[in-house]
């Protein structure tokens, strides 16, 4: 057996349990084994005093019945609903009444008759009602957030089922406590109303480009195993017929603690943490998994052809299957991606293809699944290209693999990069606590993940190329995406859900006793920014100093006081500069040279400040300077890549505007700034084309004449500042005055956009008062209580009693800079159908503010436990002092709010409410299918007009 670095240890604490640790593991996890099977991973970290929590428990969408897909995902979601103690006022009167509606919904499962089923649903809609009257809404989520918990969520994926919180450390009992509660038993209570919103959430799957690729995939290379046979959100027909009994069988079945773990990574004590896990969990029995057969599919040995079309941009995605996550062939899989495409930018289809511009975008990535995986390879061809002749281009890089045709250092240049990115991932408490649990879940011990880096060092480029030669051969799936009408949409009637009553002003006796259990507060710990940055210059500019308590990553930002508002073209000049090259260095080399030395570069062009940024191992930094500064210094400007350039802007312009998201954004700018915005204003497509390089690249060459100020995130200091001279040059040029754009008043104007989709996306944009800090307070308490959130107002109303969306909300956002207006932005999105109801729902909702004290005290106390223990670290202590200064603020303003939330009442809720919301006046915008929009119902919300994709983008 080969002698490995990370060896496991096994100890015992003073309260004899048992634990096992890994030799150098840096991060000192320990990890135990209750008697009941349940797994405990615990590490420590101190950067606030939070606990990233998640539970994942090991099974997914992969285990659903096969009459009854979609079962994990949904199950997920009832896992919100609460138990019975949580979210009931009357267990025993709801127990009689869901007895019933489960009953009904296997009759409503096996009737063919479809007259009949819809009586049968009319029973069960009549009956939830009357269950609902015992219910309470989003018990679970009002429980959670009096802790202070912030990240509540939980996702379904193939093998893999898992539940998050990061929560105030003294308040991990009441955590664990409620958890507890919730992994006991399950109760589907408001289930109707919720089957609902799952089917939007179909519905919104199927808007999705990437999925629709992604399923004909996964079908493809899995023709009998549930990876490609079962999506996550399920058959439609499933979802419409389901079963309570099967969902419950699932649930006993799967959620049994020998089959989850808890991952709790934070500011915790190991020792009572594993004793208070063990007194709340370790009674839950260990049960049998059911036994499974594995499913082994045979090998692929021709190539899978499939189609399929939508409105957006042509591509191909090509996928090859493999073994699973861990083996030496999915690692070697991973290996041959990163020499086709990784972070540096330096892989083979990244400067073969990208970077010589002969295809719009090409990448390659590998997917390690829990059994099996795949290798694939998507390629988006120009207008003037056919998918066959992309393919072609991807499949000749592979050519090169295999035949060795890669320089010697890379691979050790990918390794390092490896180990840099999990130095990275693992600094934080959630990066941790994620690569634990995605080990879990993929059966992999923590000695063997700290391993992993050993044995992908240990790979040689013959190793490589051996593998190249025995994987890639006409054994693929491809994936042809063409350009036309997507028939395999379904549309749904709305069923008719009667709102069930959500009793927004009641609580169960578990509810009232995690509020009257007090625990010692979390003293707020506010921050000193000048003690914690130290400052100097540099040949006039000023230099800044963070230091890196963390590894031996560092950052160099220099940060230009000025961007696109100044110089509408900088954003583009910097997007030529990827292409160029040096009279030393072609733009390949420079690539391979950042990689080679492990540094990444990045331009970020905003309104007002252009940030170019250095990151790897600090004793590389100078050289990645050097390399940064030749570069632009040198630039050398080229007509021909110059000319291909514009072709791939103008190309990717044609491509955003069939994305139905990227619309949708251009609508709301439209919607809230009109026709003369920052997003309008872009270089047009004669300007492009009559324009020389040199005028973009004369830009980059005198940047650095421009004044600038300089952030150094590392560790040494000293040896920085002894260096960084003879790299700066005193400023010479002064900063152009910038552009100024209007803010029009909005109200009384609906835009819209006719696109091909199964939902209507509406929002609602509304221009506010001028920015006022001393308001903040009461806009996140807000936010809280009324607009987002699982409990707030407008998720309970909309999607808890009437069911009309899957994704609801209002926001009230703060302008970030002093003198320019909130913005006030609600959103549906829904099923045609549905739509209006829903408009009509947030309108009513918004004409009076609803007061529900008892959850406003919630939103209140969340909010000030949020702020009392978040603590502001790393690279964040600077760039807070940047977004400040833009509001005239130089000390730690959270002390201000968290004062300001302190003494908040609802009285100043309401009258904030008043004075602020209710008279802004709304614009809307509507994307959709116009032969679904009720027009008479538009004509009420103000003057419909339909407006054209080179409107709302500018060209």
């Amino acid at each position: 057996m080969t002698d490995t670095k990370y060896k496991e240890t096994v100890y015992t604490d003073s309260n004899d349990y048992e634990y096992t640790t890994i030799t150098h593991d840096e991060n000192k996890v320990r990890t135990y084994t209750l008697k009941n099977g349940l797994k405990v991973f615990l590490a420590q970290n101190f950067d606030a005093p939070r606990i990233q929590t998640f539970i994942p428990v090991r099974t997914g969408s992969n285990n659903d019945p096969a009459d009854n897909t979609g079962l994990a995902h949904y199950l997920e979601h009832m896992m919100f609903k609460g138990t019975s103690k949580i979210g009931t006022q009357n267990w025993e009167k709801e127990k009689e009444l869901l007895d019933q509606i489960s009953a009904l919904y296997e009759e409503h499962k096996t009737e063919q008759d479809a007259e009949k089923k819809k009586e049968i649903y009319k029973k069960i809609d009549e009956i939830s009602q009357e269950a609902s009257q015992y219910a309470i809404a989003n018990e679970y989520d009002k429980a959670i957030s009096s802790l202070g918990a912030t990240g509540t969520n939980a996702h379904t994926w193939f093998d893999e089922t898992v539940y998050k919180n990061n929560i105030p450390n003294n308040e991990l009992e009441k955590w664990l406590k409620i958890e507890k509660e919730r992994f006991s038993e399950m109760v589907l209570r408001l289930f109707h109303t919720e089957l609902e919103s799952v089917y939007e959430e179909f519905n919104r799957a199927q808007d999705n480009d990437t999925r629709l690729v992604s399923y004909e995939l996964m079908a493809a290379l899995f023709p009998t195993h549930p990876n490609g046979q079962q999506t996550t959100l399920g058959n439609p027909e499933h979802l419409k017929n389901p079963s309570m009994k099967a969902i419950h069988k699932y649930f006993d079945e799967y959620y049994v603690p020998n089959n989850y773990a808890m991952v709790l990574v934070g500011d915790l004590d190991f020792e009572e943490t594993i004793r208070l896990i063990d007194q709340y969990f370790g009674a839950l029995p260990y049960k049998e998994l059911p036994k499974k057969t594995p499913i082994i599919e045979k090998p692929i040995t021709e190539i899978v052809e499939r189609t399929v079309k939508s409105p957006t941009t042509p591509r191909v995605q090509l996928a090859w299957r493999t073994d699973s996550y861990g083996t030496r062939e999915a690692m070697l899989a991973d290996v041959v991606a990163n020499i086709l495409s990784n972070r540096g930018e330096a892989g083979l289809l990244d400067l073969h293809i990208n970077q010589t511009q002969k295809m719009l975008w090409a990448q390659a990535f590998s997917v390690g699944l829990k059994q099996y995986g795949y290798f694939s390879i998507v390629a988006v061809p120009k207008e003037t290209q056919t998918l066959e002749e992309a393919k072609n281009m991807v499949l000749e890089e592979i050519e090169l693999i295999k035949k060795g045709d890669f320089p010697d250092w890379m691979l050790p240049a990918i390794i390092n990069d490896f180990k840099l990115q999990r130095m990275k991932g693992l600094e934080t408490a959630e990066g941790l606590a994620t690569t634990l649990y995605d080990s879990y879940i993929k059966g992999i011990t923590w000695e063997q993940e700290l391993n992993e880096m050993e044995i992908y060092a240990g790979f040689t480029k013959e190793d490589i190329v051996n593998f190249a030669n025995t994987f890639f051969k006409d054994n693929y799936v491809i994936v042809n995406k063409e350009k036309g009408i997507n028939d395999r949409l379904l549309r749904v009637e709305n069923p008719g859900i009667t709102p069930v009553k959500i009793n927004r002003d009641t609580q169960s006796e578990f509810l009232k006793e995690i509020l009257a259990d007090k625990t010692e507060d979390i003293k707020p710990e506010f921050i000193d920014y000048q003690k914690e940055i130290t400052t100097d210059a540099v040949k006039g500019k000023k230099l800044s100093f963070v230091k890196n308590k963390y590894n031996d990553i560092a950052q160099l930002h220099f940060i230009f006081p000025f961007g696109s508002d100044h110089d509408r073209d900088l954003g583009i000049s910097t997007q030529l500069l990827q292409y160029l090259g040096t009279d030393k260095l072609s733009p390949e080399d420079l690539k391979q040279e950042f990689f080679k030395i492990g540094i990444s570069n990045d331009f970020k062009t905003s309104n007002d400040q252009l940030l170019i940024s250095l990151s790897g191992l600090e004793e590389n930094i100078e050289k990645g300077i050097a390399l940064l500064q030749h570069w632009m210094h040198d630039v050398q400007p080229d007509q021909n890549v110059y000319n291909q350039f514009v072709g791939t802007v103008l190309e990717n312009r044609q491509a955003i505007k069939r994305d139905k998201n990227r619309i949708m954004t251009a609508l709301t700018n439209y919607t809230k700034l009109g026709s003369t915005s920052r997003f309008t204003d872009v270089i047009s497509k004669e300007e492009l084309e009559s324009s020389k390089p040199e005028v973009f690249t004369n830009r980059m060459k005198e940047l650095f004449k421009y004044p600038y100020q300089l952030f150094f995130y590392g560790k040494d200091f000293e040896n920085f500042k002894g260096y960084i001279g003879k790299y700066t040059e005193t400023a010479s040029l002064q900063i152009p005055e910038p552009k100024q754009y209007p803010e029009p008043a909005t109200g009384g104007n609906v835009y819209f956009i006719d696109y091909d989709m199964v939902q209507m996306e509406m929002s609602k944009i509304g221009k506010g008062n001028p920015v006022n800090p001393h308001y903040f307070g009461k806009i996140n308490v807000f936010n809280e209580y009324f607009g987002r959130g699982l409990s707030s107002i407008v998720f309970q109303e909309i999607r808890e009693s009437k069911s009309l969306a899957y994704s609801a909300y209002v926001s009230y956002a703060a302008n970030s800079e002093l003198k320019h207006p909130d913005y006030v932005t609600t959103y549906i999105g829904t099923q045609p159908d549905k739509l209006m109801i829903a408009v009509d729902t947030l309108n009513e909702l918004m004409n009076e503010l609803p007061e529900v004290t008892i959850q406003f005290e919630n939103a209140r106390n969340a909010a000030l436990k949020q702020i009392a223990s978040t603590r502001i670290t790393r690279n964040n202590i600077f760039f807070n002092t940047l977004r400040l200064k833009k509001l005239n603020i130089e000390h730690d303003f959270r002390k201000d709010i968290y004062e300001q939330i302190k003494d908040l009442r609802f009285e100043d809720i309401r009258e904030f409410y008043q004075t602020e919301i209710k008279s802004v006046h709304f614009n809307t915008a509507i994307i959709g299918k116009k032969e679904n929009l009720d027009m008479e119902a538009v004509h009420k919300m103000g003057t419909f007009t339909e407006v054209e994709l080179k409107d709302i983008f500018g060209h």
